[in-house]
């Protein structure tokens, strides 16, 4: 008797302050689908804790919702505005949080690998993502933020990846502890 395939679940997120993508995917061996993707809108909020707020819930809905295997997040893009960095580094900590809470494995990439995973060019742009995605994942409807397929394509990213714990220079934590462990200079 041949044993079944593994099933994993995969949820990947586009952090930010004004909108936060995801998306999710169905992985059944070599079989990739999706399960849903969409945006939080947070534009209308001016408090930055509200919006951090949020982000933190949206995110436990959709892992007690959907009941993912992994998280896979975007890195912070490195800019020159030290806030806007700042605003996003929190705004994937607390996504991060989340999933830690409930021992859900967390593994980032930086979106120039997301790119160059989806389309074989680190310097692709969100349309050429967006239009890969949907031939990849056989779906026609194009979402009104491309912060949707931003999520969606961290997700198959990590599909896409070797070995299941991410990027050979990523890293992949299953809780606070082993996180705690491996940044003990982070931590004061």
């Amino acid at each position: 008797m041949l044993a079944q395939k593994k099933e994993r679940v995969i949820l990947g997120i586009d952090p930010g302050t004004a909108v936060m993508g995801f998306g999710l995917i169905l992985e059944k061996g070599s079989q990739l689908s999706l399960i849903q993707m969409g945006v939080v809108k947070m534009g209308h909020l001016d408090d930055h804790f509200l919006k951090l707020q949020r982000i933190f819930e949206k995110t436990n809905d959709l892992l007690e919702t959907y009941k993912p295997d992994i998280l896979a997040i975007e890195a912070p893009f490195y800019g020159k505005n030290v806030q806007v960095t700042l605003k996003l580094g929190r705004a994937q900590g607390v996504a991060m949080a989340a999933a830690l809470a409930k021992q859900i494995p967390v593994v980032e990439y930086a979106p120039r690998k997301i790119k160059q995973s989806i389309t074989g060019k680190g310097t692709a742009s969100k349309e050429q993502v967006a239009a890969m995605l949907q031939k990849l994942l056989n779906f026609k409807e194009t979402p009104e933020f491309l912060d949707a397929t931003d999520g969606l394509a961290v997700a198959l990213c990590h599909a896409f990846q070797k070995n299941t714990s991410g990027t050979t220079s990523g890293k992949a934590y299953s809780g606070w502890s082993a996180f705690v462990k491996d940044n003990t200079k982070r931590i004061k």
